[in-house]
């Protein structure tokens, strides 16, 4: 039996009598200071001591957001960050009007396309309202952040922006 239950910040699953949540994602980092600080200043995010593994030659930080939700920032030097295989997303004529479009961040916004890949696609950030939305991509453009989808309603009811972060992670800011 599988069930969906909606806290106020938490998506849970009832299966099989066990409440369950996602516990943290996981993401694989050059810099793992500098993406750490991001979501820091733009996020609220707690960052919590760093762990090494000298064996393994494995590092990592936990990124806390005040709802409970943990990012695990994590390197190692043989892992090369974007040595998957990537492929493009081209702008498809005519799907989209100046303001809407179906969640794929449009390549005339930064006049090029836009590389992803298979596997993570992006992480979320619910910030409360459109004005917040407009607000915070403003403030990131400003600081250098780049913005690969301008604030826009998509065609599945999203008023969202997407930026990259350090790394090049996808990152939707949603209300």
């Amino acid at each position: 039996m599988l069930k969906t239950l909606f806290s106020t910040f938490s998506f849970y699953i009832y299966y099989s009598g066990v409440i369950m949540k996602i516990e943290h994602i996981a993401i694989w980092a050059k810099d793992i200071d500098k993406v750490c600080e991001f979501y820091r200043k733009y996020f609220g995010g707690v960052v919590h001591p760093i762990y090494h593994n000298p064996t393994k030659q494995f590092t990592s930080r936990f990124v806390t957001f005040d709802d409970g939700a943990r990012l695990e920032i994590m390197h190692r030097p043989d892992i090369d960050v974007g040595s998957g295989e990537m492929f493009h997303v081209k702008h498809p004529q005519g799907e989209c009007s100046d303001h809407t479009c179906m969640g794929i961040a449009e390549p005339q916004d930064v006049g090029h396309e836009v590389s992803q890949h298979l596997g993570f696609a992006h992480l979320s950030f619910s910030v409360g309202s459109k004005e917040e939305v407009d607000r915070l991509t403003k403030q990131m453009s400003t600081d250098g952040i780049q913005v690969v989808g301008q604030p826009r309603t998509t065609g599945d009811g999203y008023y969202e922006s997407v930026i990259l972060d350090p790394e090049g992670n996808r990152i939707e800011i949603t209300i």
